[in-house]
């Protein structure tokens, strides 16, 4: 028979004779079970795929290990006359049945001694189980031969069933531990016997033998299954039959059941060694990505070559100056004391807290980190901006990570560590620590960088400094030229949605400065920043410096410039004059003067109306241009813009139409003269101060600090105040808003003072001292009559107006 013939046959019988699970034994034959013919521990896998392949590498007659070689080779040496006729092969538990018939001469015991002994003394190891020699015994049982996805077990069931076909289980007789041992041992060493408790009602009766290895419970099982135990032997008057099977073991788990039985304790301590290694190991790389992104080693831009090729193709391609810088030389010329005072401040070994305040679009930035700090390659620039404009908690982390190079930042586990904190919270009761509020994120943000701001200051040092006897801190106070500079922009640029932002920025700045960490430089918009600064630092003067708007010397000198870059940098032809510069050849530059003097000095402004001028417009329509911008500017932000916010604003449309026509007749006006108007009774300096957050104002302060003087926001809302003024229809409708509020005022003026005389009209007897009070209230009563009859007049006006223009 060829080896794939055997192979199928094999194949064929693993559900028994006829697929029906037993293997009958007649006449002059006998079944032997050998173990260890297949792989187990491989056998399991049978679900991945080529399984037939993994068939013929580990099968038995390919190895020369399987039970038929075995025999021949007994029956060779040893004289043995059986003849395996069948080979059941059970390879879920790693062995073989194996049918054989004799010649009547030999019983089977003794064919199993002989084949042991052969066993025992030329032992048949697999090449897989170099360690493991092949076992076999004599099947006494009727085995049950199935096909079903079971594992084998070290523990077996042990079923006592009643001899007699179709009893009742009842009357099965329970085999003592005593008896079980002498069926069992033979097969392996035992490791427990446990008999079904006394009390227990199951049917049939049971009990559970644990042998010391799974090959010998496979062993037992095989051979021990269906046996029938006579009288004799202990199984009483109708014997009691053997129904085994593999039983899967509970381990005990003592750890993991203490684990999920002390919730309150486990999840703290698990919280605790999760943020422990998170320190150890995500802190030094953070640490390390906030050094590199101060220092620049990581960026490619940095490198002297990039820079130069980079610097090479912009020459070649655009000229030497960027559109962006052209002109600026004038502003840095006439700002010089003030970069010079930075720079000065910067080499005091006192604390270092300078703030540059000025309006939108002044400059700020460009004057610190472009010209200030232009030779201070250890800075931090920290745009507030992004931070604070970001929607949710991960957003913000994510954003202020951005700013310091802090990474990884995990922002996404903050909002599921937070419900996983309130699950365990509501099933425990206990706040475990899991989630991380948006506060000590920060903190952790902000705390990295200040470690590697240390670092990078420290990094100076020398054991040969005159200095190196000094501590850290020593060091650093001694030393302020070698500390980093952070320098944080758009501070409080949206201070009346407060956060938490500024305010944690602002603590860590002070630590900065006190520790003599880095030089801290503030840019804000905001001219009221000393309340949310004077919280971290109490105890510290500040050093401003405020920047104002350019002269109209300097302003005019940029735009010149700026228009003039261009062709300045533009390559002259061999032999050719120089083409002239527009200040040369334009006629219309003449309007530069009556321009200015209408835009003002505000930089981003000039810039514009540069770029305008260089697109062929003319100086005055390109004001006028501006001009006619901001004010539909004005009006969607601050008069209808009022209404559509939904009353979030501190201001109302009333109140912001009446500043901007007094400031359209006087380019000043006094703050507390405004205070005293009626529209701005209730709350004046409330609404004063929020227009000035939102631009459309500047207060400027006078003798000992207090609010002087209010001015237009920009050089460039003045016109355009005046042009709104100059709208019939709008002045109107905006008019007539302004007296409807007045009116209404005075009406509940009137009823007040109503209702007070009535009520001393009905008194009995009046005194003659409550004639004073009746005669201020009538006088009160009569100046507010006249007031609403005033403003009725010129409201009947304005609506004639509205009625006639469009």
């Amino acid at each position: 028979m060829s080896h794939n013939t055997f192979q199928d046959k094999q194949s064929s019988l693993q559900a028994g004779e006829g697929n029906t699970g037993h293997i009958s034994a007649g006449s002059n034959e006998g079944i032997l079970f050998f173990n260890n013919v297949y792989p187990i521990s491989i056998r399991r896998v049978l679900g991945l795929p080529a399984p037939r392949l993994l068939d013929r590498i580990v099968a038995p007659f390919i190895t020369g290990t399987g039970p038929k070689q075995v025999i021949e080779k007994v029956n060779a040496k040893k004289g043995l006359q059986i003849t395996a006729t069948e080979i059941l092969p059970r390879m879920r538990e790693g062995g073989a049945f194996v049918k054989f018939t004799h010649d009547g001469t030999t019983s089977t015991s003794e064919v199993e001694k002989v084949l042991q002994q052969y066993l025992r003394d030329e032992p048949v190891k697999p090449w897989w189980a170099p360690f493991r020699r092949m076992r076999t015994k004599v099947v006494k049982g009727r085995p049950w031969v199935e096909d079903l996805m079971r594992m084998p077990a070290p523990r077996l069931r042990v079923e006592f069933i009643s001899g007699e076909p179709g009893g009742n289980p009842a009357d099965a007789v329970e085999l003592s531990q005593e008896e079980l041992f002498q069926f069992f041992r033979p097969y392996g060493k035992l490791a427990d016997i446990v008999m079904q408790p006394p009390d227990s009602k199951v049917l049939p009766k049971f009990a559970y033998i644990d042998f010391s290895t799974m090959g010998k419970a496979i062993m037992a099982k095989n051979c021990m299954h269906g046996y029938l135990v006579s009288q004799a032997e202990g199984g009483g008057a109708k014997g009691t039959i053997l129904r085994l099977k593999y039983e899967q073991k509970i381990k005990p788990r003592w750890i993991r059941d203490w684990l999920f039985s002390h919730p309150r304790i486990v999840i703290p301590i698990l919280a605790a060694i999760i943020a422990g290694i998170t320190v150890a190991i995500f802190d030094p790389i953070r640490t390390f990505f906030v050094k590199a992104h101060i220092t620049r080693v990581l960026h490619l831009e940095d490198n002297r070559l990039y820079k130069w090729l980079k610097g090479y193709a912009e020459d070649f391609i655009r000229g030497k100056k960027d559109d962006d810088e052209a002109g600026m030389d004038a502003i840095w010329d006439d700002r010089k004391a003030n970069i010079e005072q930075v720079q000065t401040w910067l080499m005091e070994t006192a604390d270092t807290f300078i703030i540059v305040q000025g309006p939108r679009g002044s400059g700020k930035k460009e004057l610190i980190v472009d010209q200030a700090l232009a030779e201070k390659k250890l800075k931090l620039v920290i745009d507030c901006k992004p931070i604070q404009e970001a929607r949710g908690d991960s957003a913000t982390i994510s954003a202020a990570a951005e700013s310091v190079g802090y990474t990884p930042v995990f922002s996404w586990m903050n909002s599921i560590s937070g419900m996983i904190d309130m699950a365990a919270q509501g099933a425990t009761g206990v706040k475990t620590g899991f989630s991380e509020t948006l506060d000590s994120q920060l903190s952790k943000i902000w705390n990295t960088t200040t470690t590697a701001l240390k670092q990078i200051a420290l990094d100076k040092r020398h054991k040969t400094d005159k200095d190196a006897n000094l501590g850290d801190d020593e060091w650093l106070e001694a030393h302020p030229e070698h500390r980093p500079v952070v320098v944080i922009d758009n501070f409080l640029h949206k201070s009346n949605e407060g956060g938490i932002v500024y305010d944690k920025i602002a603590e860590w700045a002070a630590r900065l400065t006190t520790a003599n960490i880095a030089h801290v430089i503030f840019l804000t918009n905001d001219v009221a920043f000393s309340k949310s600064l004077s919280k971290a630092l109490p105890d510290r003067v500040f050093r401003q410096i405020s920047l104002s708007d350019c002269s109209p010397e300097v302003a005019k000198r940029y735009v010149i410039t700026h228009l003039d870059a261009d062709v300045q940098d533009d390559p002259v032809p061999h032999g050719k004059e120089p083409k002239p510069t527009p200040s040369q050849s334009r006629t219309d530059l003449d309007e530069l003067d009556s321009c200015i003097e209408l835009l003002g000095g505000r930089l981003t402004d000039l810039e514009f109306l540069a770029r305008r001028i260089k697109t062929g417009e003319t100086p005055q329509k390109a004001v006028h241009e501006m001009i006619d911008q901001s004010a539909s500017e004005i009006l969607k932000m601050y008069i209808f813009g009022a209404e559509d916010e939904g009353g979030s604003r501190h201001w109302s449309a009333e109140q912001a139409w009446m500043l901007i026509k007094e400031l359209a007749q006087k380019e000043s006006l006094r703050y507390n003269e405004v205070l005293l108007d009626d529209i701005l009774k209730a709350g004046g300096e409330t609404v004063l101060r929020a227009l000035e957050q939102a631009e459309l104002i500047s207060i400027q302060s006078g003798p000992n600090g207090r609010p002087s003087t209010i001015k237009p926001g920009k050089p460039i809302y003045h016109p355009a105040f005046k042009r709104l003024t100059e709208d019939k229809v709008l002045k109107s409708r905006l008019d007539l808003a302004i007296l409807t509020h007045l009116t209404k005022i005075e009406s509940a003026t009137i009823d007040k003072c109503e209702s007070e005389l009535l009520l001393l009209s009905q008194l009995t007897s009046r005194p003659a001292q409550m004639n004073g009070r009746a005669n201020y209230l009538l006088n009160k009563l009569m100046t507010s009559q006249d007031k609403v009859e005033k403003y009725e007049a010129e409201m009947k006006g304005l609506k004639k107006v509205l009625g006639q223009e469009f």
